[in-house]
């Protein structure tokens, strides 16, 4: 085995074979770390002419001139073959010292134990917990939770080979009849262009804003929509059109009108009839209620939006964002189901909902982004986590320095 270098075309090659491919191992988000300073290196080994593992690495300069190594959702490698770990392992070692770094990080995009929808740990199912054992022996060393850069656990829903009716039947039943509100409100689900990009970030802002979650900023975002294909990122908009929204009450107003009056001639039950003008009411009350944001807001209403990378085997719904006055017609819901239904035509093998916090404590304050998506019945992936390997005492003396200044 031979450890090396890689062109950025060979790195590629084998990224998009890789079972562990991400969008974050691609070359385009590296191109992103740059605009933050960064700088990439391909690094990986070699049998035979063949590359059999790789990584993207970026790296930074810290203090004393020292640099840390990041590998993003890295390292691309068959964990299970220990003899190729430790090789890859210390020859990272070696690089990583010889270039002034002070350690190296990683993230594997690989399931430590597989649980269901509820996060309770499945009975005989996929067990890789021996790999961090693993990783610990060799000297790598365990990051907590609050620390990570990237989420380690996420909530995925698998669509390969699924159909429209199943996925909705084996839905929560609340979370079912939003997604129908949001059809029968009339809800536009479209693809944001360059120039909307702020629009996209001020919905998102709003959300982080009341939970109080960091936000990306604009150039970020920008980056994203030049760097990678538009087949690869999408930036979606759910707006609400007013003047269909009325189209549709005024026509059942209409109907609701009609059964009164035909229940009236033909003598029918007062119960039935009350029944109706509770119906009727509520629709006129409707009307009102979306006249008004017509007045307001004028014909179109951008209400919700996400962004979404769809890159490998599953579409990655990484953020997302509501106008807290809207949330009653359904937009959120717009979304997701307008990308789930996306994700099945063109092949995906799963939907990934990405973060939750990983508490399945009700009284969790985060829970709700939790109890938000297991209503699409799908199941808890957790990752095994995060991990550095200190290479001299500057990595403890660095984190000093960073402790003190986060507080």
């Amino acid at each position: 085995m031979k450890f090396c270098e890689l062109e950025e075309n060979e790195y590629r090659n084998f990224l998009d074979k890789s079972p562990q491919r991400t969008f974050m191992q691609t070359p385009e988000m590296g191109k992103i770390r740059e605009k933050s300073g960064w700088k990439v290196v391909y690094l990986g080994v070699k049998e035979d002419d063949k590359v059999v593992t790789a990584s993207m690495f970026t790296f930074i300069a810290r203090y004393f001139g020292k640099k840390e190594y990041y590998a993003p959702r890295g390292l691309l490698m068959d964990y299970q073959n220990k003899e190729l770990v430790d090789f890859f392992t210390d020859n990272l070692k070696k690089y990583v010292k010889e270039h002034d770094g002070y350690v190296f990080r990683i993230d594997p995009y690989v399931i430590n134990v597989q649980r269901n929808s509820a996060g309770e740990i499945v009975e005989g199912g996929i067990d890789n917990r021996d790999i961090s054992k693993h990783l610990q022996s060799l000297g790598y060393k365990t990051i907590t939770q609050k620390d990570m850069k990237q989420v380690k656990w996420m909530y995925v829903l698998d669509v390969k080979d699924k159909s429209e009716e199943e996925l909705l039947k084996k839905m929560r039943s609340f979370t079912r009849r939003n997604i129908q509100k949001s059809i029968r409100n009339k809800i536009i689900v479209r693809e944001a262009q360059y120039d909307e990009l702020p629009l996209v970030k001020e919905i998102l802002d709003s959300t982080c804003e009341r939970k109080s979650f960091a936000n990306r900023n604009l150039a970020y975002f920008q980056n994203m929509y030049n760097f990678f294909n538009k087949d690869d990122v999408k930036f979606i908009i759910a707006e609400i059109d007013v003047n269909s929204m009325l189209d549709e009450l005024n026509k059942q107003k209409a109907e609701i009108d009609e059964n009164i009056r035909i229940m009236i001639d033909q003598k029918a039950k007062e119960e039935k009839i009350s029944k109706a003008k509770e119906d009727l009411e509520r629709v006129e009350k409707q009307i009102i209620e979306v006249q008004e944001l017509k007045n307001q807001y004028g014909d179109i209403i951008p209400a919700s939006s996400g962004v979404f990378m769809t890159f490998g085997y599953e579409v990655v719904y990484l953020f997302g964002g509501n106008k807290q006055e809207f949330m009653h017609f359904g937009t959120a819901y717009a979304i997701q189901w307008h990308m789930i239904k996306y994700a099945m035509t063109r092949g995906f093998e799963r939907y990934n909902f990405y973060g939750i916090s990983g508490n399945f404590d009700k009284n969790d304050k985060d829970y709700g982004v939790y109890d938000f998506k297991v209503g699409f019945n799908g199941y808890v992936e957790e990752l095994i986590g995060e991990f550095v390997y200190p290479l001299s005492a500057f990595y403890y003396l660095i984190e000093f320095i960073n402790k003190i200044k986060r507080h």
